[in-house]
């Protein structure tokens, strides 16, 4: 059975929302364990903000680039939502965290710098699919409800 582009985006949008709770899930699991460093805590709560806005971006069609820079990937919700993307601004303190930190160096992640990203992270969760939610509720492009 052929499926309709509608049903290609949906799968894929779905597919960049199990990633991106997944990411989640695993940011609030480690930031609740004794560490020295809290960096996987921010590097997970980095790629969940970043894949819930590759969702939304394959949601609206709209082509980007393999960044893990936060601010590219707003300029290009901006295109589309501009006030989705000014309040969105402030989760650009998450780059670092997918980018830097993932590297050997004398940077680490403070459990409140961790906490900070967690909470970055779920800010754009909310906004992301609030802004989706009828979308979400819909369901699966093609099938009756």
């Amino acid at each position: 059975m052929k499926r309709s582009p509608d049903q290609v985006v949906w799968d894929f949008v779905q597919s960049w929302i199990r990633k991106a709770d997944e990411d989640y899930r695993v940011a609030g699991h480690v930031l609740e364990r004794r560490a020295e460093d809290y960096f996987v805590s921010a590097f997970h709560s980095q790629q969940a903000a970043e894949k819930y806005l590759k969702a939304f971006l394959v949601w609206r069609q709209i082509p980007f680039p393999k960044t893990h820079v936060i601010g590219d990937l707003l300029k290009l919700v901006s295109a589309v939502d501009g006030e989705l993307a000014k309040c969105l601004r402030p989760a650009g303190m998450l780059s670092p965290y997918g980018v830097e930190f993932r590297y050997p160096s004398q940077e680490v992640a403070s459990r409140k710098e961790a906490r900070n990203a967690l909470r970055m992270a779920e800010m754009v969760k909310t906004k992301i699919m609030k802004r989706m939610s009828d979308y979400m509720a819909s369901g699966r492009p093609g099938n009756e409800r």
